[in-house]
């Protein structure tokens, strides 16, 4: 039996080089890994204690997800749809067998996957918390390329697009923004606050 945070440091590794596998990169590093070591990062901030089903959730989050691409499915909603839902299976899968690969029992395995795969979001509290460390990450880190890349879209969009983020996160994340807590790009402050009064 390999000793917990041995166990907890393999799995971690594993996952990270499972996402430096990412072929696209982002600030010099795979684009999934910088995401991964972003979710933990947030995590660390937001929700100090969390569990350790947590902690191994959020790294493994978007595990290999370059695998998975969105122009694999019909370009529209139903496709989108799609997607999302192959995604989610499919890194829970990936989590799950990389987990036992590292000698994690079946009860922790089970929590990360449902977590990773977005099972019960508004009744699993760590599914809950993965979403809220989720959204707070594309606030600080995503947001702002989001803008840049969608030029075309007025401010009702933009305000849709934040309301849905908005109504995803529990009361715990969406105070951890207001009060300052993550680093939103100033160009979108103004649209933010706006959306979520």
């Amino acid at each position: 039996m390999i000793a917990a945070p041995q166990r907890f440091a393999a799995a971690l590794a594993a996952i990270d080089a499972a996402n430096a596998e990412d072929p696209n990169v982002e600030e010099g590093q795979p684009k999934e890994l910088l995401y991964g070591r972003r979710m933990s990062a947030m995590l660390a901030r937001f929700a100090p204690e969390a569990a350790e089903a947590v902690q191994l959730a959020v790294r493994a989050q978007h595990i290999q997800r370059w695998k998975t691409p969105r122009s694999d499915y019909p370009m529209d909603r139903a496709g989108y749809l799609q997607w999302r839902s192959g995604l989610y299976a499919f890194h829970a899968e990936t989590a799950g067998r990389l987990l036992q690969e590292a000698g994690y029992d079946a009860e922790t395995i089970e929590r990360v996957k449902a977590a990773v795969g977005k099972r019960g979001i508004k009744s699993n509290a760590e599914t809950q918390l993965l979403e809220d460390v989720t959204d707070l990450v594309f606030l600080e880190h995503y947001l702002a390329g989001f803008f840049a890349r969608h030029p075309d879209y007025d401010e009702a969009k933009w305000i849709d697009i934040i309301r849905k983020t908005w109504q995803k996160m529990s009361s715990g994340a969406r105070d951890f923004v207001l009060a300052g807590k993550v680093s939103l790009p100033e160009t979108a402050k103004p649209l933010i606050l706006k959306a979520v009064s």
